[in-house]
Parts: C-alpha cells; structure tokens; sequence
C-alpha cells in the first residue's frame, strides 16, 4: 500500500497488477475448466466410471447345463462352457417397462409331489414400483416390491412377507424365497430377511406355465415390473442360506450350483433360453435385451 499526501492508502500498481493477471487467468481458463467440468458429468452419466463398464462380458448361451441323458435326467450331468467358473457379468440383462405389454412366457410345468422350491434372481427396478419378477398362475412366484415387503415368496394362493424395513435405492440386487414343504423363507444380498411358516402346500397335481416380468395373465394379479431382471435359477429343493450366499457372491453372471436339483435356469442374457438343459425355454413378447445396465451393480 502507498500513503497519500492526504493521509490515505491507496493500492499499489503492483498490487493492481496482480489482480488484473488473476482475472485475465480465470477469463483464459474459466471457460476450460467449465467444459472440462461439463465433459466430467457427461462421462459421469454415461456411467464410464462404473468398473463393470469395461469389464470382459459373458456372451449369450456362453455357460449352459449338459444333460446327456436328456431333460429331466440327473445322470452326468455338468455345466460347460467357458464362462462357468470366471462369472463373467453377462452382455445383456431383460428390461421390462411395467406398463402390463412387455414379459415372458415360460412353458414349464412342476413335477409331480414337487414340495420344496427355490427362487433365486437378480434385479433392479424403478423406485416407488413393485412387481412380479416370476410366477405362475397359481403355484409359485417370487415377487420384489417396496417398504416392509422386499422379498415374497408366493405358495398356492399364499404370499410370504418379510418385515426388512427395506428402502429401495434403485441399484441391482440378489433376491432369493425357498421353502422346505412347511415354511417360507426370503433373502436378499444374501442376507436372510424373513422366515414364517405356510399353511398352504405347493398344487402341482396340475401344470403351470410361468411368467417372468409380471404381465397380467389369466387374472391372475400379478404386477407389472417396471425395471431389469436377470439370471433367474429355480430348484426343486429349498437351499440353505450359506448356498444362497454363495449364489449371490457369484455375482449376476454366476452359474447355478446343486445341478442335481435345478429345474430352469433364464440368464436372460441376449435371449430368453433356459440353460438349465430342460428344455424349458420362454417366449419373449415386448422385452428388450439392453447392454446399458451396469448402473448400481455390485456384488453383495
């Protein structure tokens, strides 16, 4: 600062100096770092910054289930293909709009004195919806839905509830319902949320063909899914919650485990083929099989 002849301060050429090169810097740079910061946020939504965006991606069928003895039979049976162990997360997942157009059908029918299920599915829905990941018309379904119940697991004309306290955050998780012929039991991440016991027992002195995404068949009152859905598995066996745990560790792209009792395996990778080696696979109406999905993935 220099002292006036009257007493007063005033800024020295060299203090004026500084700041007039401070703001012909941010004149200079301003606009850069602005576009630097705009370019950021568009990387940023294009989801470039997730590490599963570039990540090796399982292609479609690249896992499947041999059956030499053909659908049905148990006896040598293995999983083939070079993707079995890696768990690589597929190329596509299945979205569905839940809007009531988009599912699919599933041909399957449940054999004969079948009393023990389970369900296990990856998805990722809209916040605020809820709707029926898989279901039949009346036998069995798994459904994913908001607040207290996360997971219910569904037996002949019965819903299992569980009281999570869950608070959808719009990221992919692992869902799974079992039930051993007297109770029900729903996880999710692996985690146990629930277990209650069933007065009901599984029908399967008919045949049910199944539906994945909830359109409404037959009147059923199944829900819409609004959202992805991916590598649904179904054993006829109720697993325990360590080997839920391990199916869910595996991530999206893991294969089944106890292929002595899978009974149908949907990755919904590309396609709506069952995997499991039983033939039983679904007829795509409306879905689309998007590659943009890795958004809010992680493996519990």
């Amino acid at each position: 600062m220099i002292q006036r002849r009257d007493g007063n301060y005033r800024k020295s050429s060299k203090s004026t100096s500084k700041s007039q090169s401070a703001m012909e810097y941010l004149m200079t740079y301003g606009w850069a770092i602005l576009i630097i910061a705009i370019v950021l946020v568009a990387f940023f939504s294009l989801n470039l910054f997730n590490p599963y965006t570039f990540a090796p991606k399982a292609s479609p069928g690249s896992c499947q289930i041999l059956r030499p003895n053909g659908p049905g039979s148990n006896l040598f049976v293995s999983a083939v293909g070079p993707t079995c162990t890696t768990n690589q997360i597929p190329q596509y997942v299945t979205s569905f709009d839940g809007q009531n157009t988009s599912t699919i059908y599933i041909p399957y029918f449940l054999p004969a004195n079948e009393q023990e299920i389970t369900i296990i599915a990856w998805v990722k829905k809209v916040p605020g919806n809820q709707g029926t990941v898989i279901r039949s018309s009346q036998a069995v379904g798994l459904d994913f839905s908001d607040g207290a119940t996360a997971v219910r697991l569904f037996i002949d004309s019965q819903w299992g509830l569980d009281s999570s306290g869950y608070s959808d955050n719009g990221n992919w998780h692992c869902i799974a319902g079992t039930y051993n012929g007297t109770a029900s039991t729903q996880y999710m991440d692996g985690n146990k949320l629930g277990s209650e016991l069933y007065s009901n027992t599984i029908n399967s002195s008919l045949g049910y063909r199944f539906v994945i995404g909830g359109m409404n068949y037959g009147g059923t009152g199944m829900i819409p899914f609004d959202g992805n859905i991916a590598n649904i598995q179904m054993y006829n066996t109720s697993l325990s919650q360590s080997e839920i745990t391990v199916l869910c560790n595996e991530g999206i792209g893991g294969a089944p485990t106890n292929l002595q009792n899978l009974v149908g395996w949907w990755p919904l990778n590309g396609n709506s083929n069952d995997y499991s080696g039983n033939g039983n696979n679904g007829v795509p109406v409306n879905v689309v099989f998007t590659s943009n999905w890795e958004n809010g993935y992680g493996t519990p």
